[in-house]
């Protein structure tokens, strides 16, 4: 063999060598990868919005095996239950904290500068109360009992008229999060009901819904509705009182409504609070249920105790990225 042949032999050799070592390294550098990803499996490997560094999920396993669960199960198995407060609507926005139902009729035109002050001094005592991570629900259940009574008599006083709502949630800097459309129409285009369970002000919360278009046939709201008589005037509150932290009780009250939704037995929570956990305890058939919350507040405090409590933490997310794409698999 010419000294031309084995320079080629050589060449050709040492190109196989080079190409073995480079797709052994190549392998370990792809296993090292998926290795350090924890572990994640192959659904939300798929999804993006999981990698995103708001996302926080104590045991991804788990979390993929409900979200099988729920894509099996499809459209036909699905109902959603949340929370609407600073859950679909957002907590900030530009950083500038975004107000509640409460706080949109707090802060309105209708009320006098007297009673916004009381109510501000209201929420000054018990906002802190209700977001303790010190304190058990059971120690906060009363607090949140009287802060209601306190903040609903102060607007019975106020004589609020039913037809300036609409003009009152214009006003408003009240916001839905980021893709919020999306969630909303899904759900409707394939008639998965949706049951928000709200301490809010129902009326307020209608309103809002309404007026971004979204207040489909299949959206089920339950929350504190004002009374009003029959000049339009307010006069008080209807049904028992809902707060952060009786939902179970009143999840048990609306089991009329879950017991028509014998077959839908796959739920999505979204919630904000520890006291969310609990809107699902009227549906007595539950096969699978995924619990995604939104930490928006105290986060360094309450992160382990939410990452116990929900299957996904979403921490000062503001948006509905996640829900979405999970929908997205679903349906």
């Amino acid at each position: 063999m010419d000294r031309v042949a084995v320079a080629k032999v050589g060449a050709v050799a040492s190109a196989s060598v080079c190409a073995l070592f480079g797709g052994v390294v190549l392998a370990q550098y792809i296993f090292t990868k998926k290795k350090k990803a924890g572990r994640k499996t192959k659904i939300i490997e798929m999804m993006p919005e999981f990698e995103k560094s708001t996302v926080h999920i104590k045991d991804p396993e788990r979390v993929e095996e409900i979200i099988c669960s729920l894509i099996k199960g499809g459209a036909a198995k699905l109902q959603i239950i949340t929370d609407f407060d600073m859950t679909l609507s957002r907590f900030s926005n530009n950083g500038k904290r975004c107000p509640t139902c409460h706080n949109i009729i707090d802060n309105c035109k209708l009320v006098t500068e007297e009673c916004r002050k009381k109510l501000l001094q209201l929420k000054e005592t018990y906002y802190p109360i209700e977001i303790d991570p010190n304190l058990t629900i059971e120690e906060k259940f009363p607090f949140m009992v009287e802060w209601y009574f306190k903040s609903h008599t102060l607007l019975i006083e106020q004589r609020l008229q039913k037809d300036k709502l609409p003009e009152v949630v214009r006003e408003s800097d009240v916001c839905l999060r980021e893709g919020y459309e999306q969630f909303f129409d899904k759900l409707q285009e394939h008639s998965v009901p949706m049951f928000i369970f709200s301490a809010g002000l129902g009326d307020v919360l209608e309103e809002i819904i309404r007026q971004a278009g979204v207040y489909h046939p299949n959206v089920k709201v339950v929350s504190n509705f004002m009374d009003f008589d029959d000049k339009g005037v307010l006069k008080g509150f209807k049904g028992e009182l809902i707060h952060v932290y009786n939902k179970h009780d009143g999840a048990l009250k609306n089991t009329e409504y879950f017991k028509q939704l014998k077959d839908n037995c796959n739920i999505i929570l979204l919630g904000d609070s520890m006291g969310d956990l609990n809107m699902a305890d009227g549906v007595s058939n539950v096969e699978n249920i995924l619990k995604i919350g939104f930490l928006n507040d105290k986060v360094d405090e309450r992160l382990e105790k939410y990452l116990d409590s929900y299957d996904i933490v979403l921490v000062k997310d503001e948006t509905m990225e996640v829900p979405n794409s999970i929908l997205q698999k679903i349906l």
